[in-house]
């Protein structure tokens, strides 16, 4: 077993870089002459095909949070976190379906944009500022954290000594072509990342099932880790499962897990901003059915490896002996580090060649989702604060330039704050729960700003102001209640208030700015519709066996 690293492996990464950062570059050339607009810059001049937007969508979520973040839960809870990646399927399609045409019709630049158009400026504003420092100070700061940690294990002893070097270098590794050729370049090369991520995520899955018998086997492997952790292949969790709090059985299906996933999929500028390139609204849903396909395979190479990790682990008869594996899951306090399963599983079990090229793929997903997310801080500050409140006067070529600068600002900011971030058990989780304090009531103001007519800004506002209050009260009060119930509990509750506000301040009448839907809106072609009840169908199928 070879845990170090060959000339071939330092070659084929570097193959990797080489090819990234040159499509990259290429596709941001433009034509000679011409001077990028903030629609080239900033929506890939509208131009993505569906195939394009699906890869990008998926480069674009799949990051640290999941490849580290997701396999160690896998590692301390199992499959059931794969609802994260399942259900976001169905609300991919609900997306496509409901969002989409929306979004497209009113051809927006930003979500905030749209908040704009459908409540105030000062509602946009507020949340194009809370926006940008989720971005900066969560997102980014943790995607970097987390990739600088497997690094730091998968290449060096995981002693913290390659932190900071692997922190600034996946920095500017995403900064070489995003800041320069602004969504064009990310989405494009997002196309060849998702490729490599899925392959070398398949790669250190089977690899790993090699090794978890002495008889060796991928099938072996397998029937080996079902059987002696058969508790981890549920689905639902049961209320003595000391990981219930985190994912609170039946209430995942029915409850907090659609906030927090028409929250991401719906409302998340870096994830929504590659669907308003499209070329076209039909385009673009067949990339959003396209994605959720990607969506049902993502957990055999995520949360799979983070099941076998924990057998290893846990050594029960018939599982191979390997050397270490209980130092370097347990921590100096006696706690066990789930986030290290992936790296771990790379640096112990993969061989050389290969190992560079699946070092590439992890690599490959941070670096996309941080150019996605420096790509959508700078649209968002551009669009939204300084279009509106610095420019003297607006142009093409300041918007690009702010929207450099932006970006580059925004990195070099989360550079400085994730080497502080310190160890983090199970960061998949850690992230929805803190998220989960704020987005329930962002949701009940876009749910009910697109589908309900009366809802007032002024409703709008009391109530995004009254959601904070109303899940902290529910997170300490309750003591013991899942988050995912307290992000169910706010987001009705805070509908509830923006609903009697608008009641009582406009009972007779519409809003003016209230959006008039027809039928006409929502209406898909075959392909989208025949794709979607496929996924339907298989989601009942995998929920029905590994409920």
């Amino acid at each position: 077993m070879e845990s170090g690293f060959s000339f071939l492996d330092y070659l084929v990464f570097a193959v990797y870089a080489i090819v990234i950062l040159g499509v990259g570059l290429w596709v941001s050339r433009g034509k000679k002459g011409e001077k990028k607009t903030a629609e080239d810059y900033f929506l890939a001049s509208k131009s993505l095909p569906w195939w394009a937007i699906g890869a990008s969508l998926i480069a674009a979520n799949i990051s640290a949070e999941q490849m580290i973040g997701m396999s160690g839960s896998g590692m301390a809870m199992g499959l059931a976190i794969a609802s994260y990646e399942w259900m976001a399927a169905i609300t991919l399609i609900i997306v496509g379906k409901f969002f989409l045409p929306i979004f497209i019709k009113k051809e927006i630049f930003t979500i905030p944009q749209f908040v704009e158009q459908r409540f105030s400026t000062n509602l946009k504003t507020i949340l194009a500022i809370f926006w940008i420092a989720l971005y900066v100070f969560v997102n980014l700061t943790t995607v970097l954290f987390l990739g600088g940690k497997a690094i730091d294990t998968i290449w060096g002893n995981g002693d913290g000594s390659l932190m900071m070097y692997s922190i600034v270098g996946l920095a500017l590794f995403a900064a070489a072509y995003s800041l320069y050729g602004g969504l064009a370049a990310v989405a494009w090369t997002d196309v060849i990342q998702v490729v490599l991520l899925v392959v070398g995520g398949f790669i250190t899955a089977i690899i790993a099932l090699e090794h978890v018998t002495p008889g060796g086997g991928i099938i072996n492997g397998f029937n080996h880790i079902y059987e002696t952790a058969g508790d981890k292949f549920h689905m639902i969790l049961d209320k003595n499962n000391p990981e219930y709090k985190n994912l609170p059985g039946i209430g995942v299906l029915i409850g907090g897990m659609w906030v927090a996933n028409l929250y991401y999929w719906g409302f998340n500028q870096y994830i929504i901003q590659r669907t308003l390139a499209a070329k076209s609204l039909r385009e673009s849903q067949k990339g959003i059915v396209f994605a959720a396909f990607l969506k049902l395979i993502i957990p055999l190479f995520v949360v799979v490896p983070g099941i076998i990790a924990s057998v290893m682990y846990a050594q029960p008869e018939g599982t191979a002996i390997v050397d270490g594996v209980s130092e370097a899951f347990t921590k100096s306090d006696g706690a066990i580090n789930y986030d290290k399963a992936f790296p771990w599983l790379i640096s112990s079990f993969i061989p050389a060649g290969l190992k560079g090229l699946v070092v590439a793929a992890l690599v490959a997903a941070i670096v996309s989702s941080l150019a996605s997310m420096i790509n959508s801080t700078s649209t968002i500050f551009t669009m939204d604060i300084y279009r509106p409140y610095l420019a003297k006067k607006t142009g093409p070529n300041k918007d690009v330039f702010v929207g450099r600068i932006t970006g580059a600002v925004a990195l070099f900011i989360a550079v400085l704050i994730a080497p502080v971030l310190g160890n983090i058990d199970q960061a998949f989780q850690y992230i929805q729960e803190y998220t989960g304090l704020v987005s329930p009531g962002i949701l009940a103001v876009f749910m009910l700003g697109l589908f309900y007519k009366k809802t007032t800004n002024k409703a709008a506002i009391i109530g995004i102001l009254i959601s904070i209050p109303v899940a902290f009260a529910l997170k300490t009060a309750v003591l013991g209640m899942p988050f995912m119930d307290q992000m169910l509990y706010t987001m009705l509750i805070t509908m509830a208030v923006i609903v009697f506000v608008s009641l009582a301040t406009n009972p007779q009448s519409d809003d003016p700015k209230g959006i008039a839907l027809t039928s006409d809106f929502f209406k898909t072609d075959k392909t989208f519709t025949i794709s979607s009840y496929a996924i339907i169908l298989v989601l009942v199928v995998l929920y029905a066996i590994f409920w």
